[in-house]
């Protein structure tokens, strides 16, 4: 995490206070339940917060499919896929492309992680990771409860993998 992120996450966490970060909502609590989301994934299948419920789910927003940073990023998740889920963890990818646009994305990347279509923004909005017109590049971690335990709100594509998955071990060892 950077040295904004550190201090976003500082705030948030000590203060409770919700910057929007470019937003046009602000981010959810840290300690509150997550915002519940409904959404189709690149193969059409809806998926739901509760259908990971047991597990750690680490809910990535990204603006765009075939973008630069936005391919580093998914690389890098896919890459320490392994990793996550020895830990019990699912990566969930969200970004206002379409679901053919994530089929042809996870299908050009060999990515093995559900790609959630949110067109109008709506689950996007509900996380502070929203726009206007597509979501930010925010991260949210969510225990097995479906609890919030962080946010990562500002984020590099090239080392982020990494980063949630440091945090993701000090929480499951904390937890």
């Amino acid at each position: 995490m950077g040295l904004v992120g550190l201090f976003t996450a500082l705030l948030v966490s000590w203060a409770g206070v919700q910057p929007a970060l470019w937003g046009t909502t602000p981010l959810p609590q840290i300690g509150a339940p997550a915002p519940e989301f409904e959404l189709p994934d690149q193969s059409g299948q809806v998926r739901r917060l509760a259908d990971f419920r047991g597990k750690w789910v680490v809910l990535y927003f990204y603006p765009r499919d075939f973008t630069a940073g936005c391919t580093i990023e998914a690389r890098r998740f896919q890459q320490d896929l392994p990793k996550f889920r020895t830990l019990g963890a699912e990566i969930v990818g969200v970004s206002a492309d379409s679901v053919d646009s994530h089929r042809r994305f996870c299908s050009a990347e060999g990515l093995q992680f559900p790609l959630l279509s949110d067109p109008e923004g709506t689950v996007s909005r509900a996380y502070g990771s929203w726009t206007g017109e597509m979501a930010l590049r925010n991260t949210f971690l969510i225990d097995p409860e479906g609890i919030l335990r962080a946010i990562d709100p500002i984020v590099n594509p090239s080392r982020h993998s990494a980063e949630v998955l440091a945090q993701l071990q000090e929480l499951a060892q904390a937890g």
